[in-house]
């Protein structure tokens, strides 16, 4: 019998007033001084993407100090203009999601030639207190994640634990991970800056988990720009006492990028499985994960966009070992007499022992079997960027995941019963729109707007 569906519509419209508010971009700061060491204010300071062509300038105040808030993720170039000084720019700045960058520069006087700094970009955190750490644009690409599913890597930041589960919302868990103590289930899940939690179970909502805890859709990680898992945070998160998730997506570039990949298991490359020994027949194992994406510009250094797609095909099968009635046993012992019974015995309710009985173990298992199960997965997000000018950006963005999973009903018991899978269909949508208006160099207004749609349903 079909189970009721849950259809969970979140809207999130956040409006907020400074640059202190919630965000999934980045800051730059630092401070201007001259050669003696006196602060210089007036100084005009310029950063630029490299990337994208995005500027943003501001003036160092009366002490020297600057800032510039919500910039979009990514690597910069930051220029120091005064005059009676030589210019002075600093190239190979990487703005990280959720984080500041500190950059202090010493202007040099007018005779000298301009100056040109490479940052390291090894700075000690001095701006904040928040514990936990970031998953790079390079980590997400190389780190070796089972399943390509991002909530693996969740564990990797300092303070942070696995469930002992090691499911998503397997039988007995309590989330995905903890973070320096928390409860594994009061975590806070953001998409570009939106919120992405399952009203349900509290959990990513992309990573929706369908039988027994598996993922039923993915995060392409071919779209994960970076990844913040954030504890001890500031208040201007809230929602949740755990950690913070805040996960940016890819963006498309002045240049073109794509990629194409295929990634597979199957049980003739591997060893034979410890449970599954001889004679019996080996146990299928095929899971195929592919896809690619593709990112670039509509119109250079203002429009952009970026696309990516991930499918997974999974077959494979569960053993299993019983003791079951013989027939020459049910025979010996004179048939059936109940005609309900008999009804019942006729309809092979059970396999056929496949195994010889052991006369020195009556209660030995008689019988191997083996279950199907199957999990198929599409899953894409697509996003565009929009500059109208330096001071007002526009982002959109759309993940659309699909998912039949089935697997046997009684799999927790010992997947004794072919043909009585669990198939479970899951759908979900997530909507994202910001639009980013720059009234100062320290005033900042922020419109975005959030809608996620999960459709889960099960067939015994």
């Amino acid at each position: 019998m079909r189970q009721p569906r849950f259809y969970v519509p979140l809207l999130i419209m956040v409006l907020a007033a400074a640059a202190s508010a919630q965000t999934f971009r980045g800051t730059i700061l630092g401070t201007v001084s001259d050669p003696s060491g006196a602060l210089v204010a007036g100084a005009k300071i310029t950063v630029r993407n490299t990337s994208t062509g995005l500027e943003r300038s501001t003036t160092t105040d009366d002490t020297g100090n600057y800032t510039i808030p919500e910039l979009p993720i990514g690597p910069y170039e930051v220029r120091v203009e005064q005059s009676g000084f030589a210019t002075s720019t600093v190239s190979n700045v990487t703005v990280e999601v959720a984080s500041e960058r500190r950059v202090d520069v010493t202007l040099r006087v007018a005779s000298q030639e301009n100056v040109v700094v490479i940052a390291t970009n090894l700075q000690v955190e001095t701006t904040t207190n928040t514990l936990g750490g970031t998953i790079t644009t390079k980590a997400a690409a190389d780190l070796p994640i089972n399943g390509r599913d991002f909530t693996k890597f969740l564990v990797t930041v300092p303070g942070a634990t696995g469930d002992p589960s090691g499911a998503t919302d397997s039988p007995g868990s309590f989330g995905l991970f903890s973070a320096n103590g928390n409860r594994g289930r009061a975590n806070n899940y953001l998409l570009d800056g939106t919120d992405m939690n399952d009203g349900y179970r509290n959990l990513p909502a992309i990573n929706e988990a369908g039988v027994f805890g598996t993922p039923a859709t993915i995060l392409p990680i071919e779209a994960i720009s970076e990844a913040a898992i954030l504890s001890n945070f500031e208040a201007e998160y809230g929602r949740n006492s755990g950690a913070i998730v805040n996960i940016v997506t890819k963006s498309g570039t002045n240049d073109f990028h794509g990629s194409l990949f295929e990634f597979f298991r199957n049980n003739k490359l591997d060893a034979r499985n410890f449970f599954n020994p001889k004679p019996d027949p080996e146990t299928q194992f095929r899971n195929n994960q592919f896809g690619g994406s593709v990112g670039g510009p509509i119109k250079r250094n203002q429009t952009f966009f970026y696309f990516a797609y991930e499918g997974q095909r999974e077959r494979v099968g569960l053993n299993s070992t019983a003791r079951v009635p013989d027939p020459s046993e049910i025979a010996a012992a004179g048939g059936p007499t109940n005609p309900v019974i008999a009804r019942l015995l006729a309809r092979n309710p059970w396999p056929a022992p496949n195994r010889p009985l052991d006369p020195n173990d009556p209660s030995a298992p008689n019988l191997f079997v083996t279950t199907p199960a199957s999990n198929d997965v599409d899953s894409l997000i697509a996003k565009i960027d929009h500059s109208f000018n330096n001071d007002n950006q526009l982002t959109g963005r759309y993940f659309y995941g699909t998912s039949e999973q089935s697997f046997p009903l009684a799999i927790l018991a010992g997947n004794i019963l072919p043909g009585y899978n669990t198939t479970t269909p899951t759908t979900v949508h997530l909507v994202s729109l910001s639009y980013l208006k720059i009234l100062s160099s320290t005033k900042v207004n922020e419109l975005r707007f959030g809608y996620n749609r999960f459709d889960e349903g099960f067939f015994p």
